[in-house]
């Protein structure tokens, strides 16, 4: 399989890539940051202050299929991106440096999709598209595979790990995303497993999950909130759940990964057939039969 090949720079940003081969036996995608790069020779070009109309034209307008699926609701526009980039000088200034973490991760995924490969044979590895957002997301999927917003996964590192660290988990936690094909409308139970089925893909590859400072949140509060996930579970309200941010130790955001992921580890773990049960929790056929058969309850 071929890999990416990211020579990292001298002064500045000068990034140059080329796909290299990597061993025959290297799982995982190939790591695309031709946005990245196209974005920094606006951004020098400009002193760090690009107008809308640059943008526009020299770096939306031009930019890869990834780019693209990353506009709508996200990049949105070359004003958007230009107020963005005024507002938060330091998040696109940041974003240049913590791009040499790549080549670090690219290695690290390697060895994780070679796990996945034998956990899921059908796994599939589309590219990942590695862009310069809005300052508003870290990760999602589209047709083209993982996409990756720069700027938000530099400013998002946690006590305790690095740029590496931090690419390595979401890009294997998007790469569970990958393998899924969802309802158009979930309830909070369908889309809270299908993000904590992602949460589990990534610990079983990586040997983490991607939101693990849930964990420690939610300690001693693991019945109160599984309570009154339960009475939401049906619902198509996400915003005491789902994307509603990072919040803080006393109000944590985004508890729907935490409860999907330990209702998935517990009908992993349940499973004496691994691979079966794997497949069946990317399916997600049945989720009220995936939690039932789980044994999970509030607590747990």
């Amino acid at each position: 399989m071929k890999g990416a090949g990211i020579r990292c720079w001298g002064a500045g940003l000068a990034l140059t890539t080329g796909l290299v081969v990597a061993p025959a036996h290297a799982a995982g995608p190939d790591i695309l940051i031709t946005d990245v790069e196209a974005f920094y020779r606006i951004y020098d070009a400009a002193s760090g202050r690009p107008t809308a109309a640059e943008l526009e034209r020299d770096y939306i307008a031009v930019g890869s299929s990834g780019l693209r699926e990353f506009i709508p609701n996200r990049i949105i526009s070359g004003e958007n991106l230009a107020t963005q980039i005024s507002e938060n000088p330091d998040i696109y200034a940041r974003a240049r440096n913590c791009a040499s973490a790549l080549p670090i991760a690219r290695e690290r995924l390697s060895k994780a999709f070679e796990t996945l490969s034998n956990l899921y044979p059908a796994a599939r590895f589309p590219p990942v598209t590695v862009v310069i957002g809005g300052a508003n997301s870290g990760g999602t999927t589209g047709p083209t595979g993982a996409l990756i917003g720069l700027e938000v996964v530099c400013s998002t590192v946690h006590e305790g790990e690095t740029v590496a660290d931090r690419l390595t988990h979401l890009i294997a936690h998007e790469y569970g995303h990958v393998q899924q094909v969802g309802p158009a409308k979930p309830t909070v139970l369908e889309a809270s497993l299908a993000e904590g089925v992602a949460e589990l893909m990534a610990e079983l590859t990586t040997g983490r999950i991607l939101n693990d400072h849930l964990i420690t949140w939610t300690r001693g509060r693991e019945a109160e909130i599984g309570a009154a996930f339960l009475n939401d579970a049906d619902s198509y309200r996400y915003s005491g759940w789902l994307y509603n941010g990072l919040g803080t130790p006393k109000k944590p955001g985004d508890l729907g990964y935490w409860l999907g992921w330990r209702i998935a580890k517990k009908y992993y773990e349940a499973m004496p057939n691994k691979r079966a049960a794997l497949s069946e929790l990317i399916a997600l056929k049945d989720p009220k039969a995936i939690l039932r058969k789980s044994r999970w309850k509030p607590g747990d």
